[in-house]
């Protein structure tokens, strides 16, 4: 995933809370196992923020990633539903590389996401690309479909 860097300032500043508050969380990160660590911010419609960081368990199916917890604690407070999307999630990780999310996050985002949420991605170095949610995951699967 390559990085860009056109953001306006009103941007920027979003980008830096929303990584200040991921990487706050990243430095929970319980990852004995893989040693990668996670950190996620949500920004819902009503701008209060939530924070998340990766969860590994012995049982590899336990593990629960940074975006889920985010979200699960934005859902929680009840600012995020399928009717309230987010507005934006950044994810980090203290990787040099940018890491998208995984295959059950993009799922889990498409529950509380529109096409339109802004997803970013950042790494170590603290490079950010910027996509929306139907970038991230074209043709999600959702309610409609049930």
């Amino acid at each position: 995933m390559r990085a860009n860097s056109t953001h306006n300032a009103q941007e920027k500043k979003l980008i830096a809370k929303l990584l200040r508050l991921a990487r706050q969380a990243l430095r929970h990160a319980h990852s004995p196992y893989s040693k990668i660590k996670v950190g996620a911010a949500v920004l819902a419609k009503n701008g209060q923020m939530y924070a998340g960081c990766n969860i590994e368990n012995a049982s590899y199916g336990g593990t629960i990633c940074a975006e889920r917890v985010a979200i699960s604690s934005a859902v929680a407070c009840g600012n995020v539903s399928p009717q309230k999307k987010i507005v934006a999630i950044l994810i980090t990780t203290n990787q040099r590389d940018i890491w998208p999310p995984c295959g059950i996050c993009r799922q889990f985002l498409a529950e509380f996401s529109s096409p339109d949420t802004i997803v970013y991605c950042t790494n170590s170095r603290g490079q950010t690309n910027r996509l929306t949610f139907s970038e991230v995951f074209p043709n999600a699967f959702d309610a409609q479909f049930l």
